[in-house]
């Protein structure tokens, strides 16, 4: 069953992202998706403070994969837009961030569709102009239907 949230400010989705980190549990894998400039980073960033990170959060655009490990449990933020072939995600030990004791993040988890975990938490952000320029419309579901 998906789960509608809304958001009117970039602070309201910073919110839900870190009440989502203060719940998320080890071994969770999150797929972030929604367009260029939808909130995705802003998410991101409070789902991390909600882990209890407190560095800054970068979107891993060119490096794939950024780890946090100062939180209470180890933070794997995945970037896949810029992937070239999914072997790739072998190169960089997706397996151990996946299954293991931390979260994962993956943006643009739709591109390695086939290797995500069957259970991925899928939050998808969307504008809606007519509500407001700043209005996003959080959906959270289950399952690799919704990538």
């Amino acid at each position: 069953m998906d789960k509608i949230l809304e958001s009117f400010s970039r602070d309201e989705t910073y919110e839900i992202g870190r009440r989502m980190g203060e719940e998320a549990k080890a071994g969770q894998v999150f797929a972030l998706q929604g367009d260029l400039g939808v909130g995705k980073t802003v998410f991101t960033k409070g789902f991390a403070a909600g882990l209890g990170i407190k560095e800054p959060i970068n979107s891993p655009t060119f490096t794939i994969m950024q780890m946090y490990d100062e939180g209470r449990l180890p933070f794997f933020h995945f970037d896949v837009y810029r992937i070239g072939d999914i072997e790739e995600m072998d190169e960089i030990g997706y397996e151990d961030c996946f299954y293991g004791d931390g979260v994962s993040m993956v943006e643009w988890a739709g591109l390695i569709k086939e290797i995500m975990p069957e259970d991925t938490i899928v939050v998808t952000i969307s504008k809606e102009l007519e509500k407001g320029f700043d209005y996003r419309k959080i959906k959270i579901g289950k399952g690799l239907d919704e990538l």
